[in-house]
């Protein structure tokens, strides 16, 4: 449902060398996993012997009898729609292997062999094994049929399609999963033994994460436990889950009982990465004729209520954690300070004008001058912050903004804009009592036209304060606060802006600052456009009228990180908001998130330069290029049918 594939990952408890008692533990396993709603499940490498069978491996005994403990579970589980993945030796060709069998409802599907053999320090694998790759023949027998083996199986179902390796090839320069991947698999399974040692856990870790990233794939590992010989190693039954280079989960290290590790893989997501990095399959130019994969088709069961267990962000621009939003913030100011040093480098410009207003943008973009004329070492008397009363301008903002540039040492200037409005007003006809779009956006125009002339006139560089989330919906006036010689803040959605300015509050000014810039996080997002009420207070709050910017960002995230349909967009906003916002509050939102980004894509067309910041940029020269004149209509066709 929704691109999901549920997969696990299960770490029985064996006996050595006992397959029987080792094959009833995995089939109460699987049928446990089938009722998680499990759909693809992996148990460790060589699972149905144990790993640490060693010579034992060479006993007619011991591979006879795994044959047959391996048979029994494919016949007992014949009502079991989940596809399995077991680790045993396979006897073929005079040689024995280290191989997956995968089997689903009573039938064998397909063998993959391990290609790269551990062989050094502790391992002996070559003592007993043969690597994949020296297989003769594609198909190997097993209770007197015959199935595909090969490196290089892929097992696909409809969208999905299940690549595998063994152990030792994720640690190879180029594992067999990776050329899996460029062929198709959107799932890799690498089924393990390997021992624990000081620090080997968290380099694993690492390897999965990586190699998941690499890939753009799902990645679901799991390896040996409690159970396995400790002659010489201990095995910790670890199990790990990764998409895209993100850990959705890991299990217990060192449980002395069974271990069931589940997750959520979006394929759809996965195969959007894909589709947008054109480079992906571009290594398989490399690959030797005639090592196309051999496809063995399978059925993913149906999703029976299904029930998403991976958490899902509602603030995907912001981390959750303390010390990684911090790690993040500091990032974030190294980007745009680089972005408009270089541009003030280059321009031989010392100087910078900005419209300061009390607001949450206009802020960080003082704060980002700042730092960058701090880091040039260029006096701040040298930026000039410029606020412009006008109509709706509030005693909270204009004492904020006023009060944080003297704080900050810069110049500051107070030119209202009320008169020239006035006068343009007269000039075009207008009543100036009519609270139309006109008396609006007159006064963002005109307060753009003092910032250009002020730059010409100081031979500075206009800085824009605008951000992600106003690009997105179009809350800007079209050649007003649209507009800017520099945007510092196009790369920065205005949930993340939030952060940034508290950030600096709580690390990088005096107290006396930090109250100021305290106050205006928590002021109320507004234009000021509109006159304000009783005792100054902001009537026009911009939230009310395009909805909450938590909604959008999340929204725009899913939209253009991933190009999610509507559809699913409303899914995880669900889970993100329960409690929150009521079904109908989302879906009302994101109708108005998709009316606004289509209809006012013209403005974004036409944006000055801004540093990209993270993963989701509208830029029209970089991330986003989308005709002005597109139609909405199959977008808000899939929102009304929403439920």
């Amino acid at each position: 449902m929704y691109g999901y594939v549920k997969v696990g990952a299960a770490v029985p408890l064996l006996q050595v060398g006992d397959c029987d008692y080792n094959v009833r533990q995995m089939e109460q396993m699987l049928r446990k996993a089938e009722v998680r709603g499990i759909q693809i499940l992996a148990f460790p490498e060589l699972a149905v012997t144990g790993y640490t069978c060693m010579d034992l491996f060479a006993q007619e005994c011991l591979l006879r009898n795994a044959e047959e403990a391996l048979l029994e579970l494919v016949r007992r589980t014949e009502d079991v729609e989940t596809l399995c993945i077991a680790g045993m030796p396979l006897l073929t060709e005079n040689r024995l292997f280290n191989t997956a069998v995968v089997f689903q409802k009573g039938k064998i599907a397909g063998i993959v062999p391990k290609t790269y053999l551990s062989n050094y320090r502790e391992f002996q694998e070559k003592r007993w094994f043969s690597s994949g790759t020296a297989l003769r023949n594609g198909t190997a027998g097993i209770g007197g049929r015959d199935y595909p083996i090969s490196t290089q199986l892929l097992f696909t179902a409809g969208k999905v399609s299940v690549g595998i390796e063994i152990c030792e090839d994720l640690w190879a320069p180029v594992p067999p999963g990776a050329l899996l991947a460029m062929q198709g698999a959107d799932i890799l399974f690498n089924l393990s033994a390997s021992n624990e040692l000081i620090g080997k856990n968290d380099y694993l870790k690492s390897l999965v994460r990586q190699q998941s990233a690499n890939c753009i794939a799902g990645y679901v590992y799991v390896s040996s436990g409690f159970g396995e010989s400790t002659t010489d190693l201990v095995f910790a039954g670890k199990s790990f889950i990764a998409e895209n280079g993100v850990l959705l989960g890991e299990s217990e290290r060192f449980p002395m009982r069974e271990k069931l590790l589940e997750g959520e893989i979006d394929v759809d997501y996965l195969r959007h990465d894909r589709l947008v990095n054109t480079c992906f399959t571009q290594g398989l130019n490399t690959l030797r004729q005639g090592s196309a994969p051999v496809t063995v088709s399978f059925e993913l069961p149906e999703e029976k209520n299904f029930t998403l267990l991976r958490p899902v962000d509602p603030m995907p621009f912001v981390p959750a954690a303390d010390h990684m939003r911090d790690e993040r913030c500091e990032e974030v100011f190294h980007i745009q300070i680089n972005g408009l040093a270089r541009r003030l480098v280059h321009t031989h410009t010392e100087k910078v004008i900005l419209g300061v207003s009390g607001g949450l943008d206009s802020t960080l973009a003082l704060l980002v001058a700042v730092m960058t004329f701090d880091t040039l070492g260029i006096s701040r008397k040298h930026i000039i912050a410029v606020t412009m009363p006008g109509y709706g301008t509030s005693g909270r903002t204009f004492r904020n903004a006023s009060q944080l540039a003297f704080a900050l040492g810069v110049t500051f200037r107070e030119i209202s804009i009320r008169e020239a409005c006035r006068q343009h007003f007269r000039d075009i006809g207008h009543d100036g009592e009519t609270q139309d779009v006109a008396y609006e956006n007159t006064q963002a125009r005109e307060r753009t036209q003092i910032l250009m002339d002020l730059a010409n006139r100081e031979n500075g560089l206009v800085v824009g304060t605008g951000d992600l989330s106003e690009m997105a919906l179009g809350w800007t006036t079209y050649n007003g606060d649209h507009m800017s010689m520099y945007a510092v803040n196009a790369g920065i959605p205005k949930t993340l802006v939030k952060y940034l300015v508290k950030w600096v509050a709580q690390h990088r000014v005096d107290k006396a600052s930090g109250s100021i810039l305290a106050d205006i996080a928590d002021t109320p997002i507004s234009p000021e456009l509109l006159p304000t009420g009783e005792n100054s207070i902001i009537r026009q709050k911009t939230e009310e009228l395009v909805g909450p910017y938590e909604l959008h960002d999340f929204f725009l995230y899913h939209f253009i990180r991933f190009g999610a349909p509507p559809e699913k967009i409303y899914f995880l906003a669900q889970h993100a908001f329960k409690g929150v916002y009521e079904r109908e509050t989302v879906r009302k939102w994101l109708r108005v998130f998709f009316s606004r980004f289509f209809a006012q894509q013209f403005k974004r067309s036409c944006l000055p330069d801004g540093p990209k910041v993270g993963s989701v940029s509208l830029s029209p020269r970089g991330d986003w290029r989308m005709p002005s004149d597109a139609s909405v209509a199959l977008w808000l066709k899939t929102v009304d049918a929403l439920d």
